[in-house]
């Protein structure tokens, strides 16, 4: 497997420092506040990525930690008038909710700030000791940023280009204006704990430094999180953890893309803000996860709610081919007639390249082409009479479907039982269109007995009123099935 390397701007072949066994460390989110739809897009994304590694007979040890004490956590804890630590309990909570809904796997570590503040203590001491951070009047911890050679080195950036553009706050007691803080002076009414240098607490760097050590030997084989956190967090974890231990902090940088609505950086100032919850209240979960994976993950994503009905659109197909191959499968009969090697031979090509799309740097999008061209497959064999009731066609038929439970598993999506799928996405779009299922069922039922007391005029008319009602009705051999229009 290829990985892009924020550290090195390349895709590199991914060794692992321990043979099949991974360390994963995934930067969490501050519990202040519901998700948002870029929540969901990372959290989708390293998921992936955890569950390919397993897929692929890695050992994958997966760290993703709760920011439980910040500066934004305690300003929504005084807005509301509770504790910090209630807050975060809170929506800590509700990010399992959202994530459950998404297949989010939960990670084999979640470690919290605050119950880790000795670890945290003894890494600035570590720290002070080694001449690479200092302690101030008021009780502030700083790390000397110029005391770390390599800063910068992650994102790019210059040491004296940022220093230009660097301020220093009156209030702060900074050697340098690069440096930053390891541990912040109690200030009235936030939370705090006892410290070598008073009450106070963490700076936010400073915590994935200390847990992701307590739990994995450094390096670290796989450090991500969004592109918004390569600088100056990753940035200022690395400069911390190396300096503390003399050796690479992780290996390999992994940082997913930004979301853009509707090609605008989304902004609750600008009124394109969307919540996990806001969407779902329209869309099906499943329905977002496929959209988050239809564009490759370092890449921009646009997100608007014409790309999601588009995204619906092939989520449909795929489980409307998925449910065509149950039907065939359910079939006793097949006949020994002569099965096109090439039609084989074509599914063989999909299979390998469904892999080679994943090992490339985690291709989702192309992956997901590869699961379109399997259904276009099973589409023709279906629609061709000799080749759908031939024994080829039904072994075939049986790769596809088990092939699609492997991918899906993988991808975290297209694990329904198809026909149950289908039907909650019909209800759902109904829902959106203000259709109420029961009311056509209604209608259908009187359709039928209207057919079948051979009251024509009748059954028309009851198909034209809910064609009028956006409801497409179709007749099979198993009866009348029906689809918002």
């Amino acid at each position: 497997m290829r990985l892009y390397n924020t550290l090195g701007r390349k895709k590199q072949d991914f060794i692992p420092v321990n043979d099949n066994k991974v360390s994963m460390y995934v930067c969490g989110i501050t519990a202040y506040d519901l998700c948002h739809i870029g929540h969901a897009r990372s959290s989708v994304v390293f998921d992936v990525l955890y569950r390919y590694l397993r897929h692929t007979g890695y050992d994958v040890t997966f760290i993703r930690n709760f920011t439980d004490i910040d500066d934004k956590i305690i300003k929504r804890a005084n807005e509301v008038g509770k504790e910090a630590g209630d807050i975060a309990e809170k929506f800590i909570n509700e990010f399992y909710v959202d994530m459950d809904k998404l297949a989010v796997l939960r990670p084999d570590i979640e470690p919290k700030c605050t119950e880790h503040i000795p670890e945290m203590i003894a890494l600035t001491e570590h720290l002070i000791g080694k001449d690479h951070a200092y302690s101030t009047p008021s009780g502030d911890v700083y790390f000397k940023v110029r005391s770390f050679e390599g800063y910068g080195k992650l994102s790019g950036r210059n040491i004296d280009d940022l220093e230009s553009g660097a301020r220093v706050d009156p209030s702060e007691e900074k050697q340098d204006p690069l440096d930053f803080a390891l541990w912040k002076s109690a200030k009235p009414g936030e939370p705090s704990w006892e410290s070598p240098w008073g009450l106070g607490r963490p700076g936010w760097h400073l915590e994935c430094s200390a847990m992701s050590e307590k739990y994995v030997p450094l390096p670290l084989d796989i450090h991500g999180g969004g592109q918004d956190l390569s600088f100056p967090h990753h940035e200022n974890e690395i400069a911390q953890s190396e300096a503390a231990t003399g050796k690479p902090f992780a290996n390999y940088w992994v940082h997913n893309g930004f979301v853009q609505i509707n090609s605008e950086k989304m902004s609750k100032s600008l009124g394109n803000f969307f919540t996990i919850r806001d969407i779902l209240d329209k869309f099906l979960a499943e329905t977002l996860r496929y959209f988050l994976l239809t564009m490759h993950y370092r890449s921009p994503l646009d997100f608007s709610f014409d790309a999601l009905e588009e995204a619906e659109k092939g989520i449909k197909r795929v489980y409307a081919a998925l449910a065509q191959v149950d039907v065939e499968l359910e079939k006793s009969k097949w006949k020994k007639s002569p099965f096109p090697e090439e039609l084989v031979t074509e599914f063989d090509e999909i299979e390998k390249s469904w892999k080679e799309a994943m090992e490339d740097d985690m291709n989702t999008a192309g992956a997901l082409g590869h699961v379109f061209s399997a259904i276009r497959l099973a589409g023709r064999i279906a629609e061709d009479k000799n080749l759908r009731k031939s024994e080829g066609g039904r072994d075939l038929f049986i790769r596809i479907q088990e092939n699609m439970k492997v991918w899906g598993s993988v991808l975290g999506i297209f694990e329904r039982v198809p026909a149950e799928f289908l039907t909650e996405l019909r209800d759902n779009r109904a829902a959106r269109a203000g259709i109420d299922p029961a009311k056509v069922q209604g209608l259908l039922d009187a359709r039928k007995d209207a057919r079948k007391n051979k009251d024509f005029e009748k059954s028309d008319a009851i198909r034209d009123e809910l064609a009028a009602m956006n409801v497409e009705v179709k007749d099979t051999p198993q009866g009348a099935t029906w689809d918002v229009a």
